[in-house]
């Protein structure tokens, strides 16, 4: 690494690591920074920045309240500041960090073979994922650190989305902000960022770069596309989403305030079809990565849903990892046998096929005793589904691969899921997808495949699929629509009711009837027991079932008009 020590006033070039750190993988993560680090000094950066609790990972949730994790995220900063004795970029880089018997979530300036300067993060995010305030101690109101005679103010993620802290570093003389962020994706959070970032910018004079994590951890999926903008709004530079970078910008004085001369350019968001996609790919590829799963299986059923996550697994981890099984009945029609091989044919995955006849009709055979004289009904549907759950199970258990679920939203909302059964299984990368999402991802594939994706080009999701009526194939002649309303009505009700929390009036005064939206409101409810015990899956809208939305699964109300109204 060159001579970088120095101070400096007239220039600085500053490295956005926007990396994929795995909680918990401390030395991994150090590693990682090593490696970036560099790569920022051949590129000749005075420092570079990492996302907010690199080293721990991010969020580590209680796993920050254990003394020895604690310790050992000290270690690595400790270890990685001595390293910075050789001269080279200043690292700026978040972790758990202990002082006066308080635990905050911390941002570290190392340089010079110490750790220079450490900031603690103000505003505690408390409100859907996010759990804060459980495990860290609000800091107290920053002002800048010394960067190399260039005074820079270090706003924490969420303390971009107050006034507060960043009036308070500008009021106490920072020229420049650097955010370091663990800001996950959802749908419309491109555009909320900047909009934040520019009130920021607006209210303190101040230019931003904005620094965020990419990857996904557990149900959450961190998409990058870190930024910076200069103090008159315009964009400096924009780094792609959904992808691992080091990009180095340089800044220089201009007219009073700090300007980006060179950012490196200015990389393409993706729309929000490709988004959802990337998310749901990146969420499943990092969930078996990181947890170290050979590959996965999953029920071929000649279904949307299915087929979808079929050509997910397969853009995530490549054919020769994804194993797909039909398990025929005598309700299993001859266009879903075809549809199903023809979808493994053009995904190149192994694909096996299970009959599920045997041991259907052995399990009805012991029960007959006990439900003699009753009639057939939802009880026999479930227990096929079950079964292609026990077998799905015992694959997973032989070979070592991950089963993966293949609910949609929409089904797992009403409880159109049998527990034990199709809900079996470790992940599931469209469980934030409502059915209509589904079906516009399905026809999106067939005619994109975007840069990173393993899986083949063309279609790969037969047209028949996409087009046959919808249908679990428990009985003679069954559709969906046999029990529910037409997906489009049944999504709009649903995401009034998850997302918006509408009443019934609002939700009628949109053109549905106010018994159906009774109705799916109690089907929405007497479920929860169920998503309690689902897989974890992507989280792509603004409330997942998981940590974002935590209702009751013993709850009486209902939205019904009073009698006395």
């Amino acid at each position: 690494m060159g001579a970088m020590s120095q101070q400096i006033t007239d220039s600085l070039r500053i490295a956005a690591a926007q990396l994929n750190p795995t909680v918990g993988d401390l030395d991994g993560n150090l590693a990682k920074a090593r490696a970036a680090r560099a790569e920022a000094a051949a590129a000749r950066a005075d420092v570079i920045a990492f996302p907010e609790l690199f080293i721990s990972g991010y969020p580590p949730d209680d796993l920050v309240m254990k003394p020895a994790f604690e310790r050992a995220c000290r270690a690595r900063i400790e270890a990685l500041a001595a390293e910075t004795a050789d001269g080279g970029p200043a690292v700026l880089i978040g972790a758990p960090w202990r002082e006066d018997g308080n635990l905050y979530n911390a941002y570290c300036l190392l340089d010079g073979g110490k750790v220079e300067a450490v900031r603690f993060k103000v505003e505690l995010p408390n409100y859907g994922p996010f759990d804060e305030k459980r495990v860290f101690v609000p800091g107290p109101l920053p002002g800048p650190v010394n960067l190399r005679g260039v005074r820079v103010g270090i706003p924490v993620c969420e303390d971009i989305w107050i006034e507060e802290v960043t009036e308070c570093l500008m009021e106490t003389g920072a020229s420049i902000l650097i955010a370091p962020n663990g800001s996950p994706w959802w749908k419309g959070k491109f555009d909320q960022r900047q909009q934040v970032a520019l009130a920021r910018i607006v209210e303190t004079g101040l230019p931003l770069v904005y620094v965020n994590q990419v990857g996904g951890q557990d149900e959450l999926v961190f998409d990058g596309s870190s930024f910076a903008l200069n103090a008159d709004r315009t964009l400096a530079f924009q780094l792609p989403a959904f992808q691992s970078a080091v990009a180095v910008s340089h800044w220089a004085p201009q007219n009073g305030s700090w300007r980006c001369i060179d950012g490196g350019g200015v990389a393409a968001l993706p729309d929000e079809a490709e988004a959802l996609y990337r998310a749901c790919v990146m969420g499943l590829r990092d969930y078996v990565e990181k947890n170290r799963f050979p590959g996965v299986v999953l029920g071929l059923s000649g279904g949307i849903d299915s087929a979808l996550v079929a050509a997910m697994s397969v853009d995530a981890l490549g054919p020769q990892r994804v194993h797909c099984v039909m398990m025929p009945y005598r309700f299993t029609s001859n266009l879903s046998i075809a549809d199903a091989a023809d979808c493994a044919r053009a995904l190149g995955v192994r694909y096996d096929t299970v009959p599920i006849a045997a041991p259907v009709e052995a399990c009805e055979a012991a029960l007959q005793p006990l439900f003699d004289g009753a009639a057939r009904g939802v009880t026999e549907e479930n227990i096929q589904s079950r079964m292609r759950g026990v077998i799905l199970m015992a694959i997973s258990n032989k070979f070592g691969a991950m089963l993966v679920t293949t609910g949609n939203k929409s089904e797992v909302s009403v409880g159109y899921a049998t527990l034990y059964g199709d809900m079996n299984g470790g992940f599931n990368p469209i469980k934030d997808l409502y059915k209509m999402q589904v079906y516009a991802l399905s026809r999106w594939r067939n005619e994109h495949r975007p840069d990173g994706m393993l899986g083949p080009l063309g279609a790969v999701i037969p047209p028949s699929i996409i087009a046959k009526a919808p249908t679990a194939e428990l009985r003679e002649n069954q559709t969906d629509q046999d029990s529910l309303p037409p997906y489009d009505q049944l999504d709009d009700i649903l995401e009034c009711l998850i997302e918006l929390e509408l009443s019934h009036a609002e939700i009628a005064a949109r053109g549905h009837d106010e018994k159906l939206v009774s109705r799916i409101e109690n089907l929405l409810y007497i479920a929860e027991y169920k998503r309690r015990q689902a897989a974890p899956g992507v989280k792509v809208s603004q409330r997942n079932f998981g940590r974002d939305r935590r209702y009751p699964i013993t709850n009486a109300f209902r939205d019904t008009p009073r009698k006395d109204a």
